[in-house]
């Protein structure tokens, strides 16, 4: 673990609505769409503050803004996200928050039902979402997990590539978070997920890449379908983006493509990706050894590129 030349104090910083409020003022409306119908999505990202003084830092903040504006726009939850705006409450939220190492959540949602009319007045106001942004300690991760790497069971739920809503980071992740209760009374610590079709989106709560004779591949992801073909119903990772991006300057060639439990079992490496814990290795799925059971050198040297600091 890195050491700080400051004391890490353990404030939890919450924006709400355009303010900041103390944990318990944090209260949306008993009618708020995303209390009670799950209409919203959410970002979940990685803050950093280097110094109390210095400038906040989100890794790979605007990604993160076009993805939710994107998904907020084919969803009809909204068409006018002020995506800079935003982006700029998340930055003062970490400088708020003041932690060197901070994960940072943005939801909205559909905001205040009682709000909504049958059919909305010439001229009448559109309808605010519920923004919320909440900065807290980063989730610490035992190094063993990518030293070592982890067990990944397989997820009983089948990923359904005609649901508009499956590869967009909704709010309804109570299927995916039941797979992974279900995982770590196994052992493991993810479970992947695969389509009706049999073929491999991802985690849980993460990307897929198998690395297979020097070169990786990864599910195809919403935007990246053939045309005329199925849509996918994989989210477009942030952190899977960026590590086929590092990969790809490490002249080594990727893939998108539609993949089996044949080749996820067969492969010499497999990693999952998120903004969380970056890259993940996996060394082995339910009984069965992935290669030799131990974390890959392309994996390795990926992990190290996507950890580095940042030139100033």
């Amino acid at each position: 673990m890195p050491v700080h030349a400051y004391p890490l104090p353990t404030m939890t910083a919450i924006f709400l609505n355009g303010e900041f409020v103390q944990p318990d003022q944090a209260l949306v409306s008993a009618f708020d769409a995303g209390l009670t119908h799950g209409v919203g999505l959410f970002e979940t990202m990685t803050g950093h503050m280097k110094t109390p003084e210095s400038e906040p830092e989100v890794v790979r903040l605007w990604d993160h803004m076009a993805r939710l504006a994107a998904s907020a726009k084919e969803l009809r939850l909204s068409d006018q996200l002020r995506t800079q705006a935003l982006g700029h409450a998340v930055l003062q939220t970490v400088k708020k928050c003041a932690l060197p190492d901070q994960r940072v959540r943005l939801t909205i949602t559909g905001g205040n039902l009682s709000a909504l009319a049958p059919a909305r007045a010439p001229g009448q106001q559109p309808h605010d979402p519920t923004i919320l942004i909440v900065a807290q300690p980063a989730t610490q991760y035992p190094a063993e997990m990518f030293e070592q790497g982890v067990v990944a069971a397989i997820a009983d739920l089948k990923a359904n590539p005609f649901d508009p809503t499956a590869a967009h980071k909704t709010l309804n992740y109570w299927p995916r978070l039941s797979e992974l209760q279900r995982a770590a009374v196994k052992g493991a610590a993810e479970a992947l997920v695969f389509q009706i079709t049999n073929h491999l989106c991802g985690g849980c709560v993460s990307n897929a890449i198998i690395v297979k004779d020097g070169a990786l591949f990864t599910p195809i992801v919403r935007g990246e379908e053939v045309k005329g073909g199925l849509p996918s119903p994989v989210l477009p990772g942030i952190t899977r983006a960026a590590v086929l991006e590092l990969a790809r300057s490490m002249d080594l060639e990727t893939t998108s493509t539609m993949l089996s439990i044949d080749d996820v079992l067969g492969a010499d490496e497999l990693m999952l990706t998120n903004s969380s814990w970056g890259i993940l290795p996996v060394v082995r799925v339910e009984a069965e050894q992935i290669a030799d059971g131990t974390v890959g050198p392309i994996t390795k040297k990926l992990r190290e590129a996507l950890n580095a600091p940042a030139s100033e």
